[in-house]
């Protein structure tokens, strides 16, 4: 049996919208498929009827600055991203992600794009885009336009994306200024199974001895991709010491929402880890500001 109808490629913006639009079908974009492939041949996924490959947009696998900032094309895999010296320079926390998702294989042909959209709240690349003050950038009919990642999740597994009509071109990110860092950590389970337990990503400026500014973003923290801002204030104008970031460390669990999972780990445990994790994530971002 047919798993799809209808297979299109195009090779601009406007030839995939018009795809996506005039589809006479249930339609998706597809440009690794590493999970949208498993869940329509395991029945997870609605019926499609057509599939748009977005791999031949050139738009979208672009890894370039533009306009003094980063831009990373939705459907530039993972192992590129990670091996890229502009990413490396200016989002280290993104390549640390990047470079964790999956095994080799799946990273040659997963975008970051895909990771993105599936819209969970620990994914990996989310987490550290979130961190890095990413925007989205969104094609559909009329044109393009940019926003807030946080704006792309509704909940679990649920976009903020016009099905149909809309389509994620890419992120944009901030170049990193002198004394300007990030890093990402992640636990996970051993024995190979390639999910996190939980993940962190801190984005830090500093003054000397003083913490000018500062983006925490914790998965699975909440129903979408979330960010500890009451942790970030506790930091932010102060000096890196001790106490603040104790005082950072209960604002943050005074406020995350983790839950259980029969597949990751309970929510107690995750507050058991996510100590220690924020505690070696941040002193690796800030040693890095130096």
């Amino acid at each position: 049996m047919n798993l799809w109808q209808q297979y299109l490629s195009p090779h601009s913006i406007p030839e995939a919208i018009l795809a996506l639009t005039s589809a006479p079908g249930p339609v998706i974009p597809i440009a690794g498929g590493t999970d949208l492939l498993l869940d329509i041949q395991q029945g997870r996924h609605a019926p499609v009827h057509t599939l748009v490959d977005l791999t031949a947009v050139p738009e979208l696998t672009q890894l370039e600055e533009r306009e003094g900032h980063l831009f990373i094309g939705a459907a530039a895999p993972l192992n590129r991203i990670a091996r890229d010296h502009l990413v490396a320079q200016h989002a280290q926390a993104l390549v640390e992600a990047c470079d964790l998702v999956g095994g080799p294989q799946v990273r040659n042909v997963a975008t970051l794009g895909g990771n993105v959209a599936h819209a969970l709240p620990a994914a990996d690349g989310t987490i550290a885009l979130l961190a890095l003050d990413a925007e989205a950038e969104i094609a559909n009919s009329a044109g393009t336009r940019r926003v807030p990642l946080r704006d792309l999740f509704l909940g679990p597994g649920k976009s903020s994306l016009k099905h149909g009509e809309e389509l994620l071109v890419g992120f944009i990110l901030p170049l990193l200024k002198p004394h300007q860092a990030s890093c990402f950590k992640r636990i996970m389970r051993p024995q190979g199974v390639a999910l996190p337990i939980i993940n962190l990503a801190i984005r830090i400026s500093r003054d000397g001895e003083t913490i000018v500014q500062i983006r925490i973003a914790v998965g699975p923290g909440a129903a979408i991709p979330w960010r500890a801002g009451q942790a970030e204030q506790e930091l932010i104008g102060k000096r890196f010491s001790e106490p603040p970031v104790d005082a950072a460390q209960e604002a943050l669990l005074a406020h995350v929402g983790f839950r259980s999972s029969a597949r990751r780990a309970s929510s107690e445990y995750r507050r058991h880890l996510v100590g220690a994790l924020f505690r070696d994530t941040l002193d690796a971002a800030w040693k890095r500001a130096e």
